[in-house]
């Protein structure tokens, strides 16, 4: 299982035990997107090759202005 935390300036990741850091900038830069409008299924696509989807994709300024 994958875990995302969000904040303003980037996504913490929790993939296979590993833990790392997605910056806003390689966000940005990987989906063509700004930083806000870019939503969580996105970001679990960067991290994994072919993720279970499921639920309503969430935008992540939704998601960190709602913490």
């Amino acid at each position: 299982m994958t875990a995302l935390s969000f904040d303003e300036a980037g996504v913490d990741v929790v993939y296979e035990g590993t833990e790392f850091r997605l910056e806003k900038a390689l966000i940005e830069e990987a989906t063509g997107k700004s930083y806000p409008d870019v939503t969580d299924h996105e970001v679990l696509q960067i991290v994994e090759e072919d993720p279970a989807l499921s639920g309503e994709p969430r935008r992540i300024g939704d998601i960190v202005q709602s913490v």
